[in-house]
């Protein structure tokens, strides 16, 4: 009886073992259940590859903008003092402190010229030659002083606004604003490329970091643009160039020393200097030199310097190579992220067949229409050219 009970369970297990080999739910499911897996793995490696793409532009992100933005909605920044500064992610006003012209530019650049809360100090608002600034900005007009005609903050005047942030490019103004509980960004502009490293801090602390990156795009094509343009000119078919206040005999920033050289001239001044301000010269040294282009800071200038004697046998003046520089947002000769222009206009002026008053003014007419956010007019692109 148990060899038949044993005999029977064998029969049975085998028969089970077969039928479940053969089955074709057995093996569908089997199939089935291979194919989830695999398409498991590739998910899982897809999802994979998707965050470590995330997590690269995350990195590239944060190597190229010095920003990092927290959860409880605001933004820290790293400015060129290497201060750490925390700020709200969205900039609702904005004080400008020391050099104005040369700031309320960097903000207006980015398109966020409505957001100035301060009129333009004393220095500034005596003559007309800062008017595209109210173009820019119009709201300054009306807007409080934050600073007195010697440069002392008034910070009782910045108090009452309390603005969101503040930005100077003068380190003895850091102190006395942020002991005030206000948010200072400090940025400078001492070698040429530093109005990159600028550009790119002012698009982290306003969020405009496109636009930062555009305008940088904007410069370097324009800066090559004109080199392409002069770059068959011999040595010797170069013109001697001379900037600044040339009745005085003194030329204002070192930074003028890059543009003529980019613009396909030869700056009498440059002395080899990379840094400092102003460079003194006397009339000596002006009439050896002998300069066939002149770039004046103003009208008034002009007519001194033709009016002048002394300088008349100088080629430029005989030749009538004299022009004043515009003054748009800022000085275009002085440190201003009008630069690009500054650039193409004087290309313009020294080897006026290279480079066309067309070529110019189509220019001029996108960089304030693309960055500024303004439209001008043919009159006031005219009144540029010169």
């Amino acid at each position: 009886m148990k060899k038949k009970v044993v005999l029977l369970f064998v029969l049975a297990m085998t028969a089970t073992s077969v039928f479940g080999a053969c089955s074709p739910k057995a093996d569908n499911g089997k199939e089935t259940q291979g194919i989830q897996t695999e398409h498991q793995v590739e998910s899982e490696s897809k999802e994979e590859t998707k965050e470590a793409e995330t997590a690269k532009e995350e990195t590239d992100s944060s190597e190229s903008h010095n920003a990092q933005i927290v959860s409880d909605g605001t933004v820290t920044v790293t400015d060129m003092n290497g201060r750490e500064v925390t700020l709200p992610e969205n900039i609702e006003s904005i004080a400008t402190f020391g050099s104005i012209g040369v700031i309320n530019a960097f903000v207006e650049l980015m398109g966020e010229g409505d957001k100035i809360c301060n009129q333009m100090t004393a220095n500034f608002t005596k003559s007309d030659k800062w008017k595209m600034q109210y173009e820019f900005a119009p709201q300054i007009k009306d807007a409080p002083l934050f600073q007195n005609a010697d440069g002392e903050i008034l910070i009782e005047e910045v108090l009452k606004v309390k603005p969101d942030l503040c930005l100077v490019m003068s380190k003895d103004l850091i102190e006395p604003l942020e002991s005030s509980g206000l948010n200072v960004v400090y940025f400078e502009w001492k070698q040429t490329e530093d109005v990159k490293t600028a550009v790119t801090l002012m698009g982290d602390a306003l969020g405009k970091q496109d636009i930062a990156e555009d305008y940088i795009k904007f410069f370097d094509e324009t800066v090559a643009s004109v080199e392409e343009l002069t770059k068959d000119l011999e040595e010797g078919d170069k013109k001697k160039v001379i900037y600044g206040n040339i009745e005085k005999f003194n030329q204002p920033h070192v930074i003028a020393e890059w543009w003529i050289a980019a613009a396909g001239g030869i700056s009498v001044t440059d002395d080899g200097r990379t840094s400092g301000d102003s460079y003194e010269y006397t009339i000596e040294d002006l009439l050896l030199w002998n300069p066939e282009v002149m770039f004046v800071m103003d009208q008034a200038a002009m007519e001194e310097i033709k009016s002048d004697s002394k300088l008349a046998e100088i080629t430029a003046v005989k030749e009538e190579k004299i022009y004043s520089v515009p003054t748009v947002a800022h000085v275009w000769g002085n440190r201003t992220v009008e630069q690009p222009l500054t650039v193409l206009w004087a290309a313009n002026k020294i080897y006026p067949d290279l480079v066309t008053e067309d070529m110019l003014s189509e220019k001029i007419a996108y960089f304030y229409s693309h960055f500024f956010q303004y439209d001008l007019s043919e009159e006031q692109i005219s009144q540029m050219i010169g």
